[in-house]
């Protein structure tokens, strides 16, 4: 049996159902599963879905305060006024920030932009950058990405006499900014799409400021979408399906250096590319210092400009990589030090807030629990740092509870950022395991795995992958498809990687093969045996090597219902299969003394005979051979074993000895006859040589004829029994125990292991 590590949460398509809407809509069976497990269930809908195009673009006046804001900025560009654009310093920020640049530069527009660094000036809107905007004559701030939290910097901005012009997505709190106009969708109830990345926000500014849709900033709004984790629904699907397109078929210098710094072909980029290697790498800028050299790549005109900020990027991220690892392992540490609570808060001085959130991610990803890193600065006498969430525990409205000690913070559900004093660290840390524990239970810690589609193996080519992609992009909202595959066999396994810490799986069903590779999961190599039924969940994906190409599933989890086998008959050396055997859950099990004496001192648990067998344990190693057959039904019968691990070592082998022929009996019969008493202790070796047999064979015969009584032993010498009765020789009990042994030989020892699996598969069956 192999559990899995994730709870399982598996839809059910209909195959009928699947053929139908895929003979409708002309597309694969893959893909129709797909489209029914999304709740696309319509022709009408469906068709909307894979046609989607610049019509889902909403009307950005739609937005209440878009009218005046539009007025505004076209006034100050009329006037020659100095606006300043203030944005973020992660990648939805600096997209944001970039956006607007360009669309204010393209008409004309004498304009600027600020990104506070998270070191200096925290998160949001800073009284020290708007008094030094005001110094440098700004009279039209503009906020993008930046939050809606920050009353009091916005009311001083109105003192100095700033207009301010507030677009942001965050959550919002209970006071809104008195800024003049505010654009954000969550405050709307006329604009009918409420989940635009800030980049989304200020692309609507920019789509009302130039009276069309600005198609060469989607690559931006692409990008800023993936990274803030917004879900990829409405409008965002469209901006992230468009930009990508844009980026593979007209990228700009900046994409084009960003492209060669990740080692990613231009032609291969997609949400995957801007999530994993993009993203981090824009994110690392402002993860470490100033975030300007991100907004400086993209408005870069030069390919030499673009490659140089690309590399510091590069390089900066580089950097992050090594830091990430230094914290993430520190908080570990920390976090193991007792008992797991129902919130992490873990904290150390000098701890880089910048890339806190990412220790956060993964301290999730270990323990399934929210978690929150914090940074300690002795000198200013704060905590700031950033959390990550699991699904039932709403960050923002969780620390929101706390606004008393934490008058700093800003962020999601699942993920947030935040500043106290350090007077009330050790308060907030027993607020929020206080809040986790009425909040969370422990089920809530279990991870989860949501299957959308149970398929086939059948149904699995290269040409169903392909058209399955092509409904993307993936990303939240729309995540990017699980399959699992029941009852499939195992053909072969092994673990790969230089750390061997990958496991790559053949599996089979019908005729059909299927490649399968884990990353690091190569403790599942350990837990297989050959034929094992497998149900196995993941991501399918195509192999492409030398031109060809070949479907594989990127394991996420497997299961199995299946006892396994483990073969290591004939593995003398205990330390190549020890391993696999799960430490203090298997009996290990001998049925003579001389195993208990030669083994003993080698396994890590005691040695029980098959009579004191308990049935408490999943695993049972076999290390000899039993005597008889029945020895292992009592065994099979004591409990339904999970795990059967077969060794069965034996000193000498009855199958190679064999039973002597019916004419060995003859002629050694003949032999005693013409005998008046033959000493078998001091001539039975002398005869072996004779005749070329073993000296145990003239002993078996010996016995066999005393058994029949064919023979008597007088003083120690055989004598004949000339008035015995002629009996068969099979009736002797040393010829029927030699006989069932060499039987029991066969299967257990000799035979192939499937062979072997069956027997046992035919015990458990009719113990049941």
């Amino acid at each position: 049996m192999i559990q899995s590590k994730k709870k399982w949460s598996v839809q059910t398509i209909s195959q009928e159902q699947a053929e139908e809407f895929a003979k409708t809509l002309q597309v694969d069976v893959l893909v129709a599963k797909l489209l029914l497990a999304r709740g696309i269930d319509t022709e009408l809908a469906a068709k909307e879905f894979l046609e989607m195009d610049a019509s889902s673009v909403h009307d950005p006046f739609l937005f209440s305060d878009m009218q005046g804001a539009v007025e505004r900025i076209h006034t100050a560009i009329e006037r020659n006024e100095k606006i300043l654009v203030y944005g973020d310093y992660d990648a939805d920020g600096i997209t944001s920030v970039t956006v607007l640049m360009e669309t204010l530069t393209s008409l004309g527009a004498t304009v600027s932009f600020k990104i506070p660094n998270r070191f200096e000036d925290g998160y949001g809107p800073s009284e020290r950058l708007f008094r030094l905007a005001h110094e440098e004559g700004v009279s039209l701030l503009i906020t993008v990405d930046n939050g809606i939290s920050g009353v009091s910097q916005i009311a001083l901005a109105k003192e100095l006499g700033m207009d301010v012009i507030l677009t942001d997505h965050h959550e919002a709190g209970e006071v809104i900014p008195n800024a003049d106009f505010i654009i954000h969708p969550h405050l709307e109830e006329n604009y009918p799409f409420s989940d635009l990345a800030g980049v989304g926000v200020s692309f609507k500014l920019a789509q009302a400021l130039l009276g069309r849709i600005p198609e060469e900033y989607l690559y931006l709004v692409a990008i800023g979408t993936i990274a803030d984790l917004v879900p990829l629904q409405g409008e965002n699907r469209y901006f992230v399906k468009r930009g990508l397109e844009l980026m593979r078929t007209k990228p700009t210098e900046a994409i084009r250096a960003l492209a060669s710094a990740s080692g990613v072909e231009l032609s291969d980029i997609n949400e995957e590319t801007v999530g994993f290697a993009f993203g981090p790498r824009i994110n690392a800028v402002g993860r470490l210092g100033s975030a300007d050299p991100g907004v400086h790549l993209f408005r870069s005109d030069s390919k030499e400009e673009a490659a140089l900020y690309a590399k510091f990027l590069q390089d900066k991220n580089k950097e992050r990589q090594s830091i990430v690892k230094s914290i993430t392992d520190e908080a570990v540490a920390q976090v193991e030090t007792g008992p797991l609570p129902s919130v992490l808060v873990v904290f150390q001085e000098d701890w880089n807030p910048g890339i806190l959130g990412i220790v956060a991610s993964r301290l999730v990803e270990k323990y399934t629990r929210p978690a929150i890193v914090l940074g300690i600065d002795l000198e200013k006498g704060i905590a700031k740092g950033s959390a990550r969430s699991i699904e039932g525990f709403h960050l923002y409205q969780e620390i929101a509870k706390n606004r008393d000690i934490v008058p700093h913070f800003g962020g999601h559900p699942m993920a947030a950022g935040m500043t106290m004093s350090l007077d009330d660290l050790d308060e907030f840390v027993a607020r929020m395991q206080a809040q986790g524990d009425e909040v969370l239970t422990q089920d809530h810690f279990i991870p989860r795995l949501t299957v959308d589609i149970p398929v086939e193996l059948s149904e699995i080519n290269v040409q169903s992958i392909e058209s399955a992609a092509k409904l993307g992009p993936y990303g939240m909202g729309f995540a990017k498809p699980v399959y699992a595959v029941k009852g499939v066999e195992v053909k072969s396994f092994r673990k790969i990687g230089a750390s061997s810490n990958h496991a790559k799986l053949e599996v089979t069903k019908d005729g059909h093969t299927l490649d399968v590779i884990g990353f690091y999961q190569g403790e599942l190599v350990d837990q297989l045996a050959p034929m094992t039924s497998l149900t196995i969940a993941g991501d399918l994906q195509i192999n492409e090597w030398n031109g060809r190409k070949k479907p594989q599933l990127m394991l996420e989890d497997a299961m199995s219902s299946d006892w396994q086998l483990f073969d290591v008959r004939g593995i003398r050396q205990l330390y190549r299969w020890l391993n696999q055997v799960p430490q203090g859950d298997a009996h290990y099990v001998a049925f003579h003394e001389e195993t208990i004496a030669a083994y003993q001192d080698q396994l890590p648990e005691r040695i029980v005979k098959s009579s004191e067998l308990e049935p408490k344990h999943s695993s049972v190693v076999l290390l000899d051979m039993p005597a008889h057959e029945q020895q292992l039904d009592e065994i099979v019968t004591k409990s339904e074993w999970s795990r059967i691990f077969a060794h069965f070592f034996t000193p000498s082998e009855a199958f190679f000895d064999g039973l002597p022929s019916r004419d060995q009996f003859k002629w050694y019969y003949g032999f005693l006859m013409s005998k008046e008493k033959f000493a078998l202790k001091e001539q039975g070796a002398q005869l072996a040589r004779h005749k070329g047999w073993s000296e145990q064979t003239i002993n078996f015969m010996s016995k066999v004829f005393f058994e029949l009584d064919f023979v008597r032993i007088d003083n120690g010498h055989l004598v004949v029994n000339k008035e015995s009765e002629r009996r068969a020789l099979t009736e002797a009990p040393s010829y029927q125990q030699q006989q069932q042994r060499i039987e029991l030989e066969q299967v257990l020892l000799y035979a192939p292991y499937r062979e072997l699996k069956q027997w046992f598969d035919a015990k458990r069956q009719h113990r049941s």
